[in-house]
């Protein structure tokens, strides 16, 4: 049976009397990579901000459920609590802790020390740089740099699903692939993924399904691979066609 992880309906939010998202439909499965692609202001971070509760004051409508329960009342604090982790747009890293605290940090939730130095080790072994680096100053990181380490504290609170806002935004081209390395390696470990991204080429590659969200509606939705080579998607997204 499969177990659905988020399900989003009807999600409309408006600024003032700016309509940003207009009723949208979204699901996310366990164990699944799901990717949102869109030009930008498309409504692809504002989506992911009222799945968090991280919006400012505006008005929100429609049902967010997370493991079957509704969570449209929920702080964003008390989602961390719950197993739901984003790692939002611009990073976000504590700039004045070192890499060793910020890591620290994703796991303030846990009380399990042994467990929580295990997880240091392995995101150590998988981004090498930062464990070089443990203690320095985040904010002297590069932004390559600074995405892992935001993506390495999220993982460290163990999420059930893993929210990733434009993670590959200003970030050079070899950084970028490691990072998609990265992800399709998270999801390798069964860790749920709904991942907003600009690149629709590198996300829909990595993902196993996709929607397409332009000027605040989800015009498309299916298998990843079959939206690589949708002409329309190519065409709008992928400068193809």
């Amino acid at each position: 049976m499969v177990e659905n992880v988020l399900k989003v309906q009807q999600l409309k939010v408006a600024y003032g009397g700016i309509k940003a998202v207009k009723g949208i439909d979204l699901e996310v499965n366990k164990g699944e990579l799901i990717t949102l692609i869109g030009a930008n202001g498309a409504g692809k971070t504002t989506t992911l901000k009222a799945i968090t509760g991280t919006l400012p004051s505006c008005k929100v409508e429609g049902e967010i459920l997370y493991m079957g329960a509704s969570i449209r009342s929920k702080n964003s604090f008390e989602l961390v609590t719950e197993h739901l982790a984003m790692v939002p747009e611009g990073r976000g890293v504590f700039t004045r802790m070192t890499i060793h605290e910020n890591l620290m940090m994703g796991a303030y939730t846990r009380n399990d020390s042994a467990g929580i130095a295990a997880d240091i080790d392995k995101w150590y072994s998988v981004f090498p740089r930062l464990k070089e680096r443990s203690a320095q100053l985040a904010g002297t990181l590069s932004g390559g740099e600074q995405q892992m380490l935001a993506m390495a504290r999220a993982l460290m609170s163990h999420p059930k699903l893993l929210l990733l806002d434009e993670p590959s935004m200003g970030l050079s081209p070899i950084m970028v692939e490691k990072i998609f390395e990265v992800i399709r390696n998270v999801s390798a470990q069964g860790v749920t993924i709904l991942l907003v991204e600009q690149n629709a080429k590198l996300a829909l590659q990595a993902a196993h399904r996709g929607y397409v969200m332009d000027s605040g509606l989800i015009t498309m939705s299916g298998n990843a691979k079959d939206m690589l080579d949708d002409p329309k998607v190519q065409a709008a997204y992928l400068g193809e066609g």
